[in-house]
């Protein structure tokens, strides 16, 4: 039995320290009537290669990202994920048997959080790191009660165009905090100043956008959040970590906060999750030398 390995000695043995004389008087206190009486209908066994032949020839009959381009993620795509990451993930520098709970030099896990910390920080162009949400829907509806709290204001507005599940997950947290949230739309697929200026009241919080945003465009936000700050009013935005190793960090286009999803950092798909989120801000944010010398342009 290779998932059980008593030998019948063992079981014996056992049986007989705890006072009975086989396994069947274990389940006396079962009635027959609710027991099931007969073997399994189960196929005969198979050895492991033909297991694994079959599984596969069950596994073929699926559609799979390998085969097709799927188009239901809407925040979840099929990266390739590069085989040295496995190797790194399993290394004893990163991964241990140890909990994170207390903080030994010898937990693979400590180091493994302050070097992705420190890569999002690097990335987004920002100060302060957590060690991830839940995922990126949880990290915006977070960054949104930061900011509530940070500005003393009950208000979010956000871009039509960020997608649509963490607006939904937005308009949970917000109903129950009691915050108001509020929408502008979109001109030609990326954001509508005009709409975005008309809507900005003196309780909005910060402005949340997107980008890439929904519908795939890159968001140009320069001076944005310029403009949102002469109001007190914070600028949140939601990135993809990939695209900022080509495109300008939200750090040093004037961004108060940044969050996302990091499944694409070397998550598979797994049929929608677990994922992450990654969360970070300015720990001085009234500090315009410390927003302007840690700004970085990622090429």
């Amino acid at each position: 039995m290779r998932y059980i390995p008593n030998t019948a000695g063992q079981r014996a043995e056992m049986l007989e320290d705890i006072g009975i004389g086989s396994v069947e008087e274990l389940f006396s206190g079962i009635p027959h009537s609710l027991r099931l009486n007969r073997s399994l209908r189960l196929p005969d066994a198979l050895s492991e290669i033909e297991l694994m032949a079959h599984m596969r020839e069950l596994a073929g009959e699926n559609a799979d990202t390998d085969g097709y381009t799927c188009f239901l993620g809407a925040g979840a795509y099929d990266h390739y994920i590069p085989s040295v990451v496995r190797h790194l993930t399993s290394r004893q520098e990163f991964y241990t048997v140890y909990t994170p709970y207390q903080p030994e030099i010898s937990q693979g896990t400590l180091q493994a959080i302050f070097e992705y910390q420190t890569m999002i920080k690097e990335l987004t162009g920002m100060e302060v790191a957590n060690a991830s949400m839940y995922d990126g829907a949880t990290a915006a509806a977070e960054a949104a009660a930061m900011a509530c709290g940070a500005t003393k204001r009950n208000s979010i507005l956000t871009a039509y165009s960020v997608q649509p599940e963490t607006r939904e997950v937005l308009k949970t947290y917000s109903r129950f905090r009691g915050t108001a949230l509020n929408v502008f739309g979109y001109k030609d697929g990326r954001i509508d100043r005009d709409d975005l200026e008309a809507k900005l009241t003196g309780d909005t919080a910060a402005v949340i956008i997107q980008t890439p945003n929904f519908f795939g465009i890159v968001e140009d936000y320069a001076g944005l959040a310029e403009l949102l700050h002469k109001r007190g009013t914070l600028l949140i935005v939601i990135c993809d970590p990939i695209s900022l190793a080509l495109f300008k960090a939200p750090g040093e286009l004037g961004a108060d906060i940044a969050v996302g999803d990091g499944q694409c950092l070397g998550n598979a798909m797994n049929f929608g999750g677990p994922s992450l989120g990654f969360f970070v801000n300015y720990g001085k944010a009234d500090e315009k030398n410390a927003r302007q010398n840690s700004g970085r342009n990622h090429r």
